[in-house]
């Protein structure tokens, strides 16, 4: 797949998911050091991998699901995923009053960029998809941003999170 960071070209490491495909367990570390294994993550679930916390579009992006998607009935977690420290990813979450998206991060293993083709060689962040899977693990939405300082197009996924 092609992306661009600012219009320069960047190179996904992995094999990026498509609906109907099985999201592979990955292992990541959230804000208190515990390691979470995707089996302990039960239900319908959306996974915002993002490069970093900190910058304009992922704030965006995570208060605005943070906002619309844990209000939609039969979502059992939204996790934001990036490279950043579960410290930062904590100090931000309490900065800005982010309480129903959980931060996870994938600093240590970096198994959920391999599970979901999401690392930038260029850069050793994760690029910026929206990846929706129902209480099995199957793919029922995905979209990778092929520009990574874009915003995903958060109607769509809303929609896939209201059917039953």
């Amino acid at each position: 797949m092609n992306i661009t960071f600012q219009g320069n070209k960047m190179t996904l490491k992995g094999k990026q998911l498509n609906i109907g495909d099985t999201l592979n367990n990955f292992v990541v570390v959230d804000n208190g050091l515990n390691e979470i294994n995707l089996s302990n993550l039960k239900g319908k679930k959306v996974f915002l991998s993002v490069p970093s916390l900190d910058t304009p579009v992922c704030d965006l992006e995570v208060r605005t699901f943070n906002a619309s998607a844990s209000k939609i009935e039969g979502v059992a977690g939204i996790y934001t995923i990036s490279m950043d420290l579960p410290f930062a990813q904590a100090r931000w979450c309490g900065a800005n009053g982010v309480s129903k998206v959980k931060t996870l991060s994938d600093y240590k293993y970096h198994s959920f960029a391999e599970a979901t083709g999401t690392y930038i060689n260029e850069l050793g962040l994760l690029t910026r998809s929206v990846i929706i899977v129902d209480e099995n693990n199957k793919v029922i939405y995905t979209e990778y941003l092929t520009e990574i300082t874009k915003e995903p197009q958060y109607e769509a996924a809303l929609a896939v999170l209201k059917q039953k």
